[in-house]
């Protein structure tokens, strides 16, 4: 609409808006998509390896089902005598560049095309864009090569996935380029977590009243002991005291991973669920576009930065009585910015209603505003010192650190006093020491014993793992100039990963914690090297960007990625799977109890369904993964939900969506099986958690 707005359309028509000579239409994400395998040849309906690996040629697309009546209006506008030129508005980027071209071929569309090529959506920056239309024949390049990754993620999916489903000859084993190396950076730090021996070690803590030293690590507690002894109640003697000034510069803005890792260390969010509520808060005008991996700003915005600080000031009560700095150069930078610049609020939070909000939106708001305020503000100084004393022989530190100036550390303790959820105790800074001076002499010294032990390294979170996710195969892609993405998949695809890992069965949602099944190792165990790496991901992108650059033909890297899965299908030709592993199992996963018959209830592809559904007579009972009352809330009906149905007859459930007031609220879905056909469900709401709130 902001398009429109500035073009002067301001028509509404149904898929479109008219006016002042243009059109304005969209592709609402993907409009086109390549054609399934069975699309080629029936047989492939059926998977089987002798059909492997299938490479169309030529390929097909196809318009996805839900989005069929957008494409007719655009095919419909396309073919209209009055359209002479056709502008290109899209994302700037691989992707934009891939959805526009599909639709704009699939439509038959031959009329000449300009390109808007524009990081921004600020009114200057599009106005600018319209003033310096690019002829769209200069970016056949960054579609032949956002094409060739398209067709290459379908193959390796496609051929991965059915290649190792029939040599395992279990359920269907998902394999990707993206997903796979995930699952194997989860399966990794699994085995390195079983593989760790804890082990205890000792120290000992002077305590000398207005401040604690600690000793060097003991592994003998007898030792430890023996110098605890010889400090108790002696005088410890100051060796040597320093003091630093430090300035901690404030943070970059918000891309989506980054608040995406930050929300689920704050409120426990997984990725999909801020990606949903960012999203919302997109469609309302209250924060620029979600699916960013930029964290600056371009330079046509640090006019009016001050102006939207100051509306977003006003808007937050936390930031009642803080001090309101904005330097814009510390977020400006229009060569760090891609497709879009980083996620902030907008003026519109003025008249917004904070409270109105459902509270999964409203935190994700609050938290893309005090970065912002944060970003612009002044740096924390602080003074650290570091204190070594000597007491029975041994050396002991001690460390401490004064508040100099908050600057925007203020600001940020200003959010986080409204977040229930505390920040860890092992965050906060050490408390400061007294002024000290060397050969100080310190009486009548408590001494006590510490035990600790060694501590394996921690189980993925949805925070963590977005983080190995963003640097795998850091060093490949160090090595790569120019590349568009670096790391596995991109800001807004790492989520949806993620979900299809658990929804696939190969790692499972411990509270925070993110843990491969004995399915997910199991499957990396088999896993070719090539597919298990990131490695892969670095390889395409340097071939990629040769390909947009005009130095590799498309065809060239096409033959790569086909001769990669000849070689792939041909080497497990004769691997003949053990029918006892966790891939080739034929029993189903059993969830719970029917409450109709009480046999097992287990899960298909579709749905969860008692056994004895397709006895005579038949029990009936089945929850279907796809079933309405969930999907129109936008959640999935996971074999979490399924469990805790079966079990308890209620669940609670965060995120769901109402499409009638358009906003997200938290409720507890209940089981309300009357025996009929379907199985129905109702909602249930506490006091503190209204619907639509």
């Amino acid at each position: 609409m902001s398009l429109s707005k500035i073009l002067g359309a301001g028509s509404r028509k149904d898929g479109y808006v008219e006016g002042n000579g243009c059109l304005v239409s969209w592709c609402v994400g993907h409009l086109v998509e390549l054609a399934p395998a069975d699309a080629y040849d029936p047989r492939y309906s059926k998977w089987a390896y002798d059909d492997l690996p299938i490479v169309p040629d030529p390929w097909q697309f196809q318009v996805l089902p839900d989005t069929k009546k957008q494409f007719h209006i655009l095919r419909q506008l396309l073919d209209r005598d009055d359209v002479e030129t056709v502008v290109c508005a899209t994302d700037a980027g691989r992707e934009g560049e891939l959805i526009f071209r599909l639709t704009y071929h699939l439509c038959g569309c031959t009329k000449p095309v300009k390109r808007l090529w524009i990081s921004s959506m600020e009114e200057s920056a599009i106005r600018r864009g319209f003033d310096n239309l690019i002829d769209g024949k200069q970016y056949d390049n960054l579609y032949a090569a956002a094409l060739c990754r398209a067709k290459a993620d379908w193959l390796i999916g496609i051929n991965g996935t059915r290649l190792f489903t029939c040599v395992y000859r279990g359920k269907t084993l998902n394999v990707g380029r993206v997903m796979t190396p995930t699952l194997t950076l989860l399966a990794e730090r699994e085995a390195a977590i079983g593989s760790f021996k804890k082990e205890k070690f000792y120290t000992v803590e002077l305590d000398l009243r207005t401040f604690r030293a600690v000793s060097g690590k003991f592994n003998s507690k007898t030792d430890a002991e023996a110098l605890r002894s010889a400090c108790l109640g002696r005088t410890a003697v100051v060796r040597s005291v320093e003091r630093k000034e430090n300035a901690e510069r404030p943070p970059k803005l918000y891309d989506l991973t980054t608040l995406q890792r930050e929300a689920n260390r704050l409120f426990d969010y997984t990725a999909q669920q801020t990606l949903d509520y960012l999203q919302s808060l997109y469609e309302k005008r209250l924060a620029t576009y979600p699916r960013t991996d930029s964290r600056y700003l371009t330079e046509d915005m640090a006019e009016g930065l001050p102006m939207l600080c100051s509306t977003v000031a006003q808007a937050l009560p936390f930031m009642k009585g803080q001090p309101l700095p904005v330097d814009a150069a510390r977020v400006v930078d229009s060569s760090k910015v891609s497709d879009h610049h980083a996620v902030i609020p907008t003026a519109e939070i003025a008249d917004a209603d904070l409270q109105a909000l459902p509270t999964g939106e409203r935190n994700i708001l609050c938290m893309i505003a005090a970065r912002l305020l944060c970003a612009v503000g002044e740096p924390h100084s602080y003074a650290e010192t570091v204190v070594t004393l000597e007491c029975g022989g041994a050396s002991f530190a001690a460390k401490g650190r004064t508040v100099i100036a908050e600057g925007w550390r203020g600001t940020e303790k200003a959010f986080l006093s409204t977040v229930k959820q505390k920040s860890k105790k092992q965050d906060e800074p050490p408390p400061a020491i007294p002024v000290l001076t060397e050969g100080q002499r310190l009486e009548d010294a408590d001494a006590i014993l510490k035990q600790g032990t060694t501590s394996p390294p921690a189980h993925f979170t949805e925070d963590t793992l977005l983080s190995a996710m963003e640097h795998a195969s850091a060093e490949d892609f160090a090595k790569l100039e120019g590349v568009e993405r670096t790391g596995l998949g991109t800001p807004a695809t790492r989520a949806a990963t993620i979900e299809k890992l658990v929804r696939s069965g190969f790692v499972e949602r411990n509270k925070k914690q993110l843990v491969p099944t004995e399915k997910g190792l199991a499957l990396v165990r088999v896993m070719p090297d090539q597919l298990r790496s990131a490695k892969l991901t670095a390889e395409w992108e340097e071939r990629l960007g040769a390909v947009e650059r005009g130095e590799l033909a498309p065809e060239y890297f096409m033959a790569g990625i086909i001769a990669m899965l000849n070689e792939l299908v041909r080497s497990y030709r004769n691997v003949a799977a053990e029918p006892a592993t966790a891939l080739s199992r034929s029993g189903r996963t059993v969830i719970g109890k029917c409450p109709r018959c009480g046999k097992n209830v287990v899960e298909g592809k579709k749905s969860f369904y008692c056994e004895g559904y397709h006895d005579t007579p038949s029990c009936g009972f089945a929850l279907w993964k796809n079933d309405r009352f969930f999907t129109n809330k936008r959640k999935e009906l996971t074999k979490n939900i399924a469990a805790s149905l079966l079990k308890n007859g209620r669940v609670a459930v965060k995120g769901l969506f109402s499409e009638k007031k358009g906003v997200f609220y938290d409720a507890t879905v209940v089981l309300d099986d009357d025996g009929g056909k379907y199985v129905r469900f109702k909602l249930e709401f506490d006091n503190k958690n209204a619907k639509g709130k």
